[in-house]
């Protein structure tokens, strides 16, 4: 269940109350018992980790676990076409430099 945070705008008093989703918003404050206890937007209380995240893989510029998968997959498909054979490269008329084999 989420934390939503809450504040009157009468009083200014603030409370962060554990809800459900489905729950419906309160409206009465518990201190001054005004209908103006308004729901807060606030910034999310969770930091996601791991591999494959912007924390641990991106913010060094692409240096990381990803980088480091995505430039191995990448030299093995350079290498795939050079080593299929030459009759291949010879029978098309655009050679074996080009990206399409």
């Amino acid at each position: 269940m989420p934390i939503y945070a809450y504040k009157c705008e009468s009083c200014g008093h603030t409370k962060d109350v554990l809800q459900k989703i489905s729950d419906d918003p309160l409206t009465d404050c518990p201190a001054c018992g005004a209908s103006s206890f308004k729901k807060q937007l606030t910034a999310a209380g969770f930091q996601l980790k791991g591999s494959g995240w912007y924390v641990t893989d991106f913010r060094n510029g692409g240096s990381g676990a990803a980088a480091g998968a995505a430039a191995t997959g990448g030299a093995k498909a350079a290498e795939a076409p050079a080593s299929s054979g030459g009759e291949a490269a010879s029978a098309t008329p655009c050679g074996t430099a080009c990206a399409c084999h």
